[in-house]
């Protein structure tokens, strides 16, 4: 009876030893972590706004981890390669991403990426959000977002607005305000934000969810009209532009956001080194200044809240498309 109660005691204590050694391996890694450079995947080209936040924290965590931190831009298919290529790197910590709305929730959404945004990722730590602005030629008599609701229900389909293209975000911008308004515009789809944008200008469409950080310079030239920022609170760019939900429109919100990832099992003591470093970046004064210049809120949710918020959005932009007719 002992020998048996003896071999049971041994055989239950096989698991709970191997769980120790594991943990106790993972500890060792993270305390000997980094021991080598480490790549950060952009999922976009060089230039970019992804790719501007990408190089600035990168130089800010290489220098607190006392290792270099490389960029690398894995641009193609709507941001899918890079985005996937971490996804299937090893969960080391050595490999990381700076993800966006388009790689955990539009893109996902409208085509098969070969990653699931959620369960294939943690969240290291969230980086800034952009908000859109709904902007206007000044040539056309709207002064204020309820001008423009109240055109659109006049003429159901008719007001036009333009976009950077078919799924693009301030595409679904324009969807979801039409969605939340009851009302019905005429999208005009480019190929990229810089002709949309051109033609807003010149008075060929009198539209545009813009992103803040280009639209700014072109309000305070009087090129443009600001109607409603689409933050949940008004933007310290534009303190005088009511946001969408104070327009009539409450719980309305759409930002451009980036976040720090890392592929998923990557060990819970790299997670909360690298959290911890990234915490440190992004309160440093010439970092949130440097945020600030690229027009960019800086987001101060921890990584936990954060990954919930990037689970809401990728349900909410896949409703956005399916109802949209962009589901593939």
């Amino acid at each position: 009876m002992m020998n048996s109660l003896g071999r049971l005691v041994r055989f239950c204590a096989l698991p709970l030893a191997a769980a120790l050694l594991a943990a106790g391996a993972q500890v060792a890694r993270a305390q000997g972590y980094p021991e080598r450079p480490i790549n950060l995947v952009v999922p976009y080209p060089p230039g970019g706004t992804a790719d501007l936040l990408a190089r600035a924290i990168g130089q800010k965590l290489g220098e607190r981890l006392h290792q270099p931190v490389v960029v690398e831009n894995k641009a193609g298919a709507g941001t899918a390669i890079g985005t996937r290529f971490v996804a299937e790197s090893a969960p080391d910590g050595y490999t990381l991403l700076v993800g966006t709305v388009s790689s955990h929730a539009i893109n996902p959404a409208m085509t098969k990426v070969g990653y699931d945004p959620v369960r294939d990722f943690a969240t290291v730590a969230p980086l800034a959000s952009i908000p859109f602005v709904l902007v206007t030629n000044p040539a056309t008599p709207f002064q204020k977002l309820s001008d423009v609701l109240a055109a659109a229900k006049s003429e159901p389909g008719k007001l036009a607005y333009a976009s950077a293209g078919p799924g693009t975000s301030n595409h679904l911008a324009g969807e979801m305000l039409a969605s939340a308004a009851k009302v019905q515009m005429l999208h005009v789809p480019y190929r990229g934000s810089a002709p949309a944008l051109a033609d807003v200008l010149a008075g060929h469409v009198p539209l545009m969810f813009d992103l803040q950080s280009t639209s700014v310079p072109n309000i305070q030239q009087g090129k443009l009209r600001a109607l409603a920022v689409t933050s949940p609170r008004r933007s310290a760019l534009l303190p005088d532009v009511p946001t969408v939900a104070e327009s009539g429109l409450p719980g309305f919100e759409v930002s451009a956001w980036f976040a720090l990832f890392a592929p998923a099992k990557v060990p819970q003591p790299v997670l909360q080194r690298l959290s911890s470093e990234m915490a440190e970046v992004l309160q440093a004064p010439d970092m949130v200044k440097r945020m600030q210049d690229m027009g960019a809120d800086p987001d101060p949710r921890t990584p936990a809240a954060f990954a919930s918020y990037v689970r809401d959005e990728a349900g909410r932009y896949a409703s956005v498309v399916k109802a949209a007719g962009l589901a593939p």
